[in-house]
């Protein structure tokens, strides 16, 4: 006996749909409440490798499909957008039955555009680089509030605020006591932040100085250092998924996007489809091509003197990322092999 079934995952229930494929029965049921213990038991009822999922990846993903695996049975990940696109016009109300119906139709007509399943350490390393970027946003965020309410009162431009003569400009500056207030919270703001990213940063660094797909990246790509290699590498993945560069090009949303009808071409634009900390990774690094001694440094200066600075960067950031295609798809599986975890907690920070 085959089963196929299709799962909507909601923080609130879990819509299933199974199809035997011998006697052609199907069935809807509901997980309730979304735990793992829950999804454990109700995978319980199929043998190990009687039956295979369907989930779109969306939030909450990652512990379905890994309950999955762990009852012996298999997952396939569904790209959000473009299951939504094979849905084709909307005729009904969307529902998470309707949304079950049309993952378990995709992939019983093999039609599925399946997104490819990082294994446990990738996943981890995603959650680190990201939760990294977070950081950083929220650290720029501060440091843009502050000088805004300092040229708001009038202080001079340049002062450096996360420097010591910076700090002692800020104290001599005339504010208003709400102004002043508020500067002082951002600069705590800005101390505390430093303090969670530095453990985070020494973290990454060791990682990337044994990781072989970081090596690579960092020993052939110009402006690709310790912190961003292990950013690109988790997006990126196993590029052995990828059936050439330009593939990675539009996964990376750096692509562009031209809409062409008769005689009329709509100016092209980036697509933005893909996951933006590799676009942020990508367009970091190419920033270095605006050095002397970067080898894109003539091909920058040719796209900046044509149209602008920031369509060259683009342009380079488009060149890295199908360099990094080349360099991990050669590595093979030591592109995203485990590393032992470097030390964490208070030992992290005594290293």
């Amino acid at each position: 006996m085959q089963i196929v079934g299709a799962l909507d995952v909601h923080r609130s229930q879990i819509t299933a749909k199974t199809l035997d494929l011998d006697s052609g029965e199907v069935r809807y049921g509901r997980i309730s409440p979304v735990t793992r213990e829950s999804v454990r038991e109700w995978l319980s009822r199929f043998a190990p490798g009687e039956a295979e999922f369907a989930l779109e990846g969306t939030t909450g993903w990652r512990f379905v499909v890994e309950e999955i695996h762990a009852a012996g049975l298999s997952a396939h990940l569904a790209d959000p957008a473009e299951t939504a696109a094979r849905r084709g016009r909307k005729k009904r109300a969307k529902t998470d039955k309707a949304d079950c119906d049309l993952q378990l139709e995709l992939l019983v007509a093999g039609r599925l555009p399946e997104s490819w399943i990082p294994p446990a350490h990738i996943l981890e390393l995603r959650t680190l680089v990201r939760t990294r970027k977070a950081l950083l946003d929220e650290r720029t965020g501060w440091q843009q509030r502050i000088q805004a309410q300092l040229f708001h009162q009038g202080v001079p431009r340049g002062i450096k605020l996360r420097t010591a003569a910076g700090r002692a400009a800020l104290a001599e500056a005339g504010l208003s006591a709400a102004g002043r207030e508020l500067v002082t919270l951002g600069l705590r703001m800005l101390d505390v932040l430093d303090r969670e990213l530095d453990p985070l940063d020494r973290r990454l660094r060791a990682f990337a100085r044994r990781q072989p797909g970081c090596k690579a990246l960092i020993a052939e790509l110009y402006g690709v250092g310790a912190l961003l290699a292990p950013a690109i590498l988790a997006e990126l993945g196993d590029c052995r998924r990828f059936s050439s560069s330009d593939d990675v090009v539009r996964h990376s949303g750096l692509d562009v996007t031209v809409h062409e009808s008769d005689s009329r071409r709509a100016a092209g634009r980036l697509s933005h489809q893909g996951p933006e900390l590799l676009r942020w990774a990508l367009y970091e690094a190419a920033q270095c091509a605006a050095r002397p001694s970067s080898p894109d440094y003539g091909y920058f200066l040719e796209v900046q003197e044509r149209i602008d600075s920031d369509r060259a960067f683009l342009s380079v950031a488009r060149k890295l990322v199908r360099r990094a295609y080349h360099i991990l798809r050669k590595l093979g599986d030591d592109a995203i092999a485990p590393v032992d975890d470097p030390p964490t907690g208070e030992v992290a920070l005594a290293a």
